[in-house]
Formats: C-alpha cells, sequence, structure tokens
C-alpha cells in the first residue's frame, strides 16, 4: 500500500514538474518573442530617424553648397567690378564700329560647310579673344575668370601707354590693330587707312613687332572701310607675312576682302565667328556664349570676341556649365 501511494505521487510530481517546465517554456518564448519583435521594431525606428538625420545633412549640405556657391560667384563678380572700376579716369575705353547705328547688328561671320565632327578624345575647340585690353585692371580681371582667354592688346597710344608692356608679361597675346572705318569719327590714334601707302603700312606693321616682339596674331579694331579695300588689304597681309604675323579677320563688314586676298597670298582665311557683346546685358551675352558653343559643335572649332566690358567678363565667370561640352584654348591652338 505505501508503495502505490509512493508511486502515485511521484507521479503527480513528474506531471506538476512538467506543466512547470511548460510555462517556464511559455514565458521564455513570449520574453524572446517579445525581444525580437521589440528589436526589429527599435531597428526599424533608428533606421527612419537615421534615414531622416541623412537627408536633413544632405539638405543642410545642399543649402550650405548654393549658398557658398552665390557667395563665390557674388565675390567673383564683386571683384571683377572693382577691379575694373580702379582704372584710371584718365582712361579713355575704345570706341566700336558696331556703336554706330549701321552695325548694331554685327556681319555674319563667314559661311562654313556643315560636317559632323568626330572626336574621339577631344572636345571642339572655342577661343575666346577679348580685344581692347590695355590697363592693368583689364588683365586682372581676365585673368581672374579662371580658364584660357586670349588677351588682344591696343597698341600703346597717349591713352594706353602701357599697353605693349602689359602684353610681354603674357605667355601668349594678340595686337588688335586699328584700321579705318566707314562713317565712325571716334578714331584711334595711328589708325592706318585705305590711302596709306605700302611703305607707311609696312612700317607700322614693324613698329608693331618691335613693341610686341611675340606677337604671333593680330585682328583688327574698327576697319569696314579698310578690310573692304582689296589693295590697302594686299598691303597690309603682305607686311604682316612678312613678319609672320597671323591676321585673323574680326569681320566689321561683310565686304571683307580678306578672304580673297589671304587665299592669293597662300595664307588660310580665319575669323570670328560671334561678337559677344554687341548688346552688353548679361543675357544677351550668355545667349551668344551659347552660339559660340553651337557653333563649335558644328564645326569642330570656334572663335568669339568680346571686350573689357565688366557685364561680358561677369558672364563669362558664371557660364562654365555653358562651355563644359567644349574645350577652351588659346588662340594658337585652335588650329
Amino acid at each position: 500500500m505505501a508503495k502505490r501511494r509512493k508511486k502515485k505521487n511521484s507521479s503527480k510530481f513528474l506531471i506538476y514538474l512538467i506543466w512547470f517546465l511548460m510555462i517556464i517554456a511559455i514565458i521564455l518564448s513570449s520574453l524572446v518573442a517579445g525581444y525580437y519583435f521589440g528589436y526589429e521594431d527599435a531597428k526599424e525606428e533608428i533606421r527612419t530617424k537615421s534615414d531622416l538625420l541623412k537627408k536633413k545633412r544632405l539638405s543642410t549640405l545642399k543649402r550650405l553648397k548654393d549658398k557658398s556657391a552665390k557667395k563665390v560667384n557674388s565675390s567673383v563678380n564683386e571683384r571683377l567690378k572693382k577691379v575694373l572700376k580702379e582704372e584710371s579716369k584718365s582712361f579713355i575705353a575704345a570706341s566700336h564700329e558696331y556703336d554706330d547705328i549701321s552695325l548694331i547688328d554685327p556681319p555674319k561671320p563667314p559661311k562654313r560647310v556643315k560636317r559632323a565632327v568626330k572626336r574621339v578624345s577631344t572636345k571642339p575647340k572655342l577661343a575666346i579673344i577679348i580685344d581692347d585690353v590695355s590697363v592693368r585692371s583689364h588683365v586682372v580681371a581676365i585673368k581672374s575668370i579662371g580658364f584660357p582667354i586670349t588677351m588682344s592688346f591696343l597698341p600703346p597710344s597717349i591713352f594706353r601707354p602701357k599697353s605693349a608692356k602689359l602684353a610681354s608679361k603674357e605667355k601668349i597675346y594678340m595686337v588688335h590693330l586699328p584700321l579705318e572705318a566707314e562713317n565712325f569719327r571716334a578714331e584711334e590714334p595711328l589708325t592706318l587707312r585705305v590711302g596709306d601707302s605700302e611703305a607707311k603700312i609696312s612700317q607700322r606693321v614693324s613698329n608693331i613687332k618691335k613693341m610686341f616682339p611675340r606677337v604671333k596674331y593680330l585682328n583688327n579694331h574698327t576697319g569696314s572701310k579698310f578690310t573692304s579695300n582689296e589693295l590697302a588689304m594686299n598691303r597690309l597681309l603682305y607686311a604682316l607675312k612678312s613678319q609672320k604675323i597671323n591676321f585673323i579677320d574680326s569681320r566689321t563688314t561683310a565686304k571683307t576682302k580678306a578672304p580673297k586676298v589671304m587665299k592669293n597670298l597662300g595664307l588660310h582665311y580665319v575669323a570670328r565667328d560671334v561678337f559677344l557683346d554687341n548688346k552688353v546685358d548679361k543675357v544677351s551675352i550668355k545667349i551668344q556664349i551659347k552660339r559660340a558653343v553651337k557653333i563649335a559643335k558644328l564645326h569642330g572649332t570656334a572663335i568669339a570676341i568680346g571686350h573689357p566690358h565688366p557685364n561680358t567678363l561677369i558672364a563669362l565667370s558664371e557660364s562654365k556649365a555653358l562651355l563644359k561640352d567644349v574645350e577652351l584654348v588659346y588662340i594658337d591652338k585652335l588650329y
């Protein structure tokens, strides 16, 4: 009898133990499940907060970057204006033919054969020339833009006596030679005229070479009357050829005889494709910059001519994005 009671008690104990262990297992499972799901929820919450912080940080960085870019552009623009404003009050800016009513819309560039340009590793090339450079403030302002721009210096005169000295400090430069214009009164000193003799023109070119000993390129300042006269251009281009100076036609007239005379002399005709600042507001200048890029893409090369007006230089400094599809080069790297 005692043995049976003992056995019965032992069975009950085992049942209680099993129930106890099952309850412990259920509790532990609940705890583990709760911990797991809670951990996942916590992870998700942390991930969400992290994403929000990341977005906020990127947004802040973008605002700071935009603000910084605006500040840099503003700084560059203010510096350009300040530098150009520091010119001597006695300095007289050169006048241009297209200031006349007859040349508000400058003559079109030379006709060029349209062709697809296939370049594997090289972008189309664009040379930007800034004419009328003649004082230090011009040089400083142009260099501050930060990409290759060819400076074309006016010959020394009473108004700009140091232009040759300024050019001598540059690796590459051009000379902006004043030539006679049609119905234009604001003529530069020592402007070559249609009636000048071969000897006088040759002497002027020799003097230019002495003042600018490393000059290899020259373009005309004004000159609608001179460049449209075949005899005068023959005299000038012959003199330039003898001094190994290349002529770039600014094309102040559609009647230019430079192509014909240069062909007769066995020279390659090169001319500007776009005037950047016949209208000196920034919107118009940027439209012309886009035109220059389009022409470069179409033909592989292009030449744009501008002047050291504050708006021209500011527009160029703001146009790096517009110029990203071309390689900006000095004039000696164009051909």
